[in-house]
Formats: C-alpha cells, sequence, structure tokens
C-alpha cells in the first residue's frame, strides 16, 4: 500500500484485533484473561489459538481492474483488503482466527476530498460494484460487511482516513467544522488548542470517527442530556450518487422536518458524510464524584431514576450490577455499584453531586467514595472504583480478541425501554439468556449495567459468556444472539440503542419499524441512490421489481 493513499501515516492496524502492529499484548496479560474466564465460567484447559498472519490468510483475487484515473488514491493489495473485511465484533473476530476471509472487499480507496468520492461513485454505478463506506472499522453489527459474492461483480470499500481535519472553528457559537475520516484522538487534538472539546467518547473513541459516530447515533461520554451524537450536530454535508447536500447552520429551526436527520442513524446507505458542523463544550475544570454501593440491582435502580428526572444531568452514571462490578474490579460481587460524576466548564458541581447523593441514601445506598471542587477529584476518577472501571473500559477492547481465539462465546448487546416496565423487561431478559445459557451450553454468564440514562427511561447494557468450542462458537453465539434480540423486540425494547442495526440486526430493526416508515426509507434511498449501491442490506431493501436504469 502506498503511504500517501491512506489516512493512517504509515502506521498500520492489527487486522486481527485493536491497536496496532507492534503494540502487542503480553503474555502475562493473555494468561490473566484466561484465567479469569476459566473462573468466571467454571472451565480448565482453554486453548487459546494463535493470531493470524498476513501470510496464512487466502483471498480471492481482485475482481476490479482499477483505471489509471482512480489509481492514485485506489488500491488492490492484500493487507488493505484483509484490514477493510470486519469490524470488532465476536462474530468479526472469530472468522478472523478462522484465517476465513471470503467477504474481502476487492478494492479499497482512499479519497483525498469529495471530488474523488464522486469519482468513485460514478465509476461504481458504470459498473455495477458495491460501495461500502468506512470510518474507523470499529462497528459490532456488521456495519461494513460486504455483500455475497454472486451479488456484486465487485466490491469497493471506501476508506475516509484522508479526510482528517477540522477545517473551521467558531469561537463565538462554539462550534466547528470538522472532516468526517477524523478519528476520536486527533479531533480533541485540533480542538485543544482553541480550548474547546467535543466531549463524545465512546469506548472505540482511538479507533472511531465523527462520521462513524453520526452515521450510527454513537452515544459517548455524556451518561445523560447529550447522550447521543444527534444532539451535537449542527448541520451536515453529505455527498450522495444523486450529487452533495449542504444542510445550513442553524442553532434551531422549525421550517419542516430536519434534514440533517435523514442521514443521521442512516450508516452509510444514503450517502457518506464528509464534514460536518459540530456543537462544541468548553474544557472541563470543575469536577465532583463519587462510588455508592447498593444491595440490589433494582434498588439502586430506584435512585438512578430519581437523578435523572431530577434534572440533575451527571455526565457520569453508570450503574453496574453485582457481577459486572467485580468484574471491572469497582466491587467484590456482593453489591451493585453506582459511579457518579458531574463535570463543568464554567462552575463548581458540587451542590449537583450532593443532591445525588441524598437521593441515594433515600435508597439505601451507601457512599464508598466521594470528592468534589476542593478535593482533586480528577485523580479520585482515575483512582478506587472509579479508576478500575475507568482503566477496564478504556482497555478491555484491546484484549477482546483473546475471547474469540479462546473459542468461548462472549459479546453484548444494548437497548433502552421505560421506567415503567424496567424490572419486568429486565427480569424477563435475564430469565431468557439464563435458560438458553443453561439449557442449550451448561451455563454461563450474563450481566448489566446502565451506560446511559434518559427521564423516561434507562439504556440497559448486557454482556454474554458462555462456555463453547472453536467448532460450535459462532453456532453457540448465534443462539444467544437471535434468544436476546427476539426478547428485545417481543418486549417492546429498542433492538439497539447506540451500536447501530447493521447487518447483525437488521432482521429485528424491520420488526421494530413501521412497514410505512420502510417504504418511505426506500423511496428515499431511490433517490439519492439510484443504482442501490451503497451499503448494499443495511436499514432498508431494495423494492421487488425495482428496475435500476443506466
Amino acid at each position: 500500500m502506498a503511504k500517501e493513499k491512506s489516512g493512517y501515516y504509515g502506521q498500520r492496524r492489527k487486522f486481527w484485533s485493536w491497536g496496532y502492529e507492534g503494540e502487542d499484548n503480553s503474555k502475562d496479560e493473555i494468561r490473566t484473561m484466561r484465567d479469569r474466564v476459566e473462573q468466571r465460567l467454571g472451565i480448565k484447559d482453554i486453548e487459546i489459538l494463535s493470531d493470524p498472519t498476513l501470510d496464512e490468510i487466502e483471498l480471492y483475487a481482485s475482481r476490479i481492474k482499477i483505471p489509471r484515473t482512480l489509481e492514485d488514491f485506489c488500491t488492490s493489495e492484500k493487507w488493505d483488503r484483509i484490514v477493510h473485511t470486519y469490524g470488532k465484533g465476536f462474530k468479526d473476530m472469530t472468522l478472523i482466527y478462522r484465517r476465513d476471509f471470503k467477504k474481502a472487499p476487492d478494492v479499497v480507496a482512499y479519497p483525498r476530498d469529495e471530488e474523488d468520492i464522486a469519482a468513485i461513485f460514478d465509476w461504481c454505478g458504470e459498473n455495477g460494484y458495491a460501495c461500502i463506506p468506512y470510518g474507523g472499522g470499529s462497528s459490532v453489527t456488521g456495519g461494513f460487511w460486504g455483500p455475497e459474492r454472486d451479488a456484486f461483480p465487485g466490491v469497493v470499500v471506501i476508506d475516509l482516513g484522508n479526510l482528517n481535519k477540522i477545517l473551521e472553528v467558531d469561537p463565538v457559537s462554539r462550534c466547528a467544522r470538522i472532516q468526517a475520516g477524523i478519528l476520536g484522538p486527533a479531533l480533541e487534538e485540533q480542538l485543544k488548542p482553541h480550548g474547546l472539546t467535543l466531549r463524545h467518547i465512546p469506548q472505540s473513541w482511538e479507533f472511531s470517527s465523527l462520521g462513524g459516530w453520526i452515521a450510527t447515533r454513537s452515544s459517548g461520554h455524556y451518561a445523560t442530556h447529550l447522550t447521543h451524537i444527534d444532539d451535537m450536530v449542527e448541520s451536515l454535508r453529505v455527498v450522495t450518487p444523486a450529487g452533495t447536500i449542504q444542510n445550513r447552520r442553524l442553532p434551531g429551526s422549525g421550517a419542516g422536518p430536519n434534514p440533517d436527520r435523514l442521514f443521521i442513524g442512516s450508516e452509510g446507505s444514503l450517502g457518506i458524510i464528509t464534514d460536518a458542523w459540530m456543537r462544541l463544550q468548553g474544557r472541563v475544570k470543575f469536577r465532583a464524584n463519587a462510588s455508592i454501593s447498593f444491595k440490589t440491582f433494582y434498588q439502586g435502580a430506584k435512585a438512578v431514576r430519581q437523578i435523572t428526572q431530577a434534572g440533575l444531568f451527571p455526565a457520569n452514571c453508570r450503574y453496574l450490577d453485582e457481577q459486572d462490578a467485580k468484574f471491572y474490579g469497582a466491587g467484590d460481587g456482593t453489591d451493585s455499584v453506582l459511579l457518579l460524576g458531574f463535570e463543568s466548564a464554567d462552575h463548581p458541581v458540587d451542590a449537583w453531586l450532593e443532591r445525588s447523593l441524598e437521593i441515594c441514601k433515600d435508597f439505601g445506598g451507601v457512599v464508598k467514595q466521594q470528592a468534589g471542587t476542593a478535593d482533586n477529584a480528577l485523580e479520585t476518577s482515575r483512582s478506587g472504583p472509579q479508576g478500575n472501571w475507568r482503566h477496564q473500559f478504556r482497555y478491555l477492547p484491546r484484549l477482546m480478541h483473546t475471547r474469540a481465539a479462546m473459542g468461548i462465546v462472549s459479546f453484548t448487546f444494548e437497548t433502552a425501554y421505560t421506567w415503567d416496565r424496567f424490572e419486568e423487561v429486565d427480569t424477563e431478559i435475564m430469565r431468557r439468556i439464563r435458560k438458553a445459557q443453561k439449557e442449550n451450553l451448561g451455563g454461563g454468564i450474563v450481566c448489566r449495567r446502565f451506560s446511559f440514562l434518559y427521564p423516561d427511561g434507562p439504556a440497559p447494557y448486557y454482556s454474554i459468556m458462555a462456555p463453547s468450542t472453536h467448532a460450535n462458537s459462532l453456532e453457540a453465539y448465534k443462539m444467544l444472539h437471535d434468544v436476546a434480540s427476539d426478547a428485545l423486540i417481543e418486549l417492546g425494547a429498542t433492538i439497539t440503542h447506540h451500536h447501530a442495526v447493521g447487518k447483525s440486526f437488521r432482521p429485528w430493526y424491520d420488526k421494530e419499524v413501521d412497514p410505512l416508515f420502510r417504504r418511505v426509507l426506500a423511496a428515499a434511498k431511490t433517490e439519492l441512490d439510484p443504482k442501490w449501491m451503497l451499503n448494499p442490506g443495511l436499514i432498508v431493501d431494495k423494492p421487488a421489481g425495482l428496475k435500476i436504469v443506466g
């Protein structure tokens, strides 16, 4: 791969896990992870597969000849095709460790500007190739899995890594125009000299892009209030096969449906977001935080609901059940633990924390750790239960591939539903998963936490682990994944809160969304992507009988 073709500046990603080549996990880290898994699942002698190498991977020959006019930013080199085949979900990792790259793209394009993107669209449209937009590659729901090999004569992945700059800053309105291919660390580094921050930090932050966050309706740092990226978008610029859409910068508008909302969450199926004006925050100066334990998960949930409905808007309000707290080092496995934090660029936030702690005590909560403006709240957030959780949350993605290498089943799913049905729905979800684990796999673990919260309901995040073998791990995963997904839809919850639909959740998304709305989406796609070449199979299918012209 020619260095100038890529937005990575020569620093190559590991195709089998998080991180860059050369950033390998130590044997002690892998051994510790194996020991934790064996202890939690009550199994022994786990076989850990070796990491795959480039030489071990066999690829179909590319079916596409790149025209000379596109050679400067397109390639069919092996590494490029391999690294753009899979995301970071359990299924992705398992197929990687099986050395299965049957769905590798034929070509990877690294456009330098919108003209390059338009040229790719024209080329793919003329030849019937599928186009798959690619941000940071962190999808865990099959967000850029290629179509079946016989569905298109070729597949082109469009990597936006070269669109990685902040183009303008408006300090008066506290907004910035930012290119969509920029990754989290570079975005914050470029904002820092202006004293501003987007403060959107999903777990994938290091290897996910602004455009990806917008296209998948990502949730980030804030547990309440500004949870979704939606609320931070001021306006979008989108290149589609039918032309370019530039939406007007406005703080708000009542002029008809919001045009930006058509593309927020469209998962690359309607066009490619090239840049966005984003609403920013001042850099944090004041902090206050605490950790609180509760004897039961439902007891603490009542306190969390009260805090959320009181309009206190904590930045961090992660509530972990007993097992989740133990796994993340925030508890000993006997109590649920609430990690509560407030922050501001303008004023002390101690009063908000104190009121929240009063609420927690009303529901039997016990304060384990606390720090405010007069203390070193930043240091407290990085030590004790809060620090342990923070460290595990940030570092665990770099070890997730080891679970696929072990042959066990390990994945997460997230949802949201209203408070009035919380205990009923949560109890039934947990019951169905435990039953499926016991009857089909002999046991397993399911735990949960609140990651994001709203006045009218929580967004629980469930973690599943179960014993299996290298031979049947994908079948075991599909069984548990389907049980969980069926439960969400049947119980009136959403199929996903912030991981996006992708191809993993597409069958259940179709059940969640009204059929008439799906037809409206199909009509919009036909107008914007007349040849239906953008990210085929995501969000909506081509209507039966629709003829592609040209």
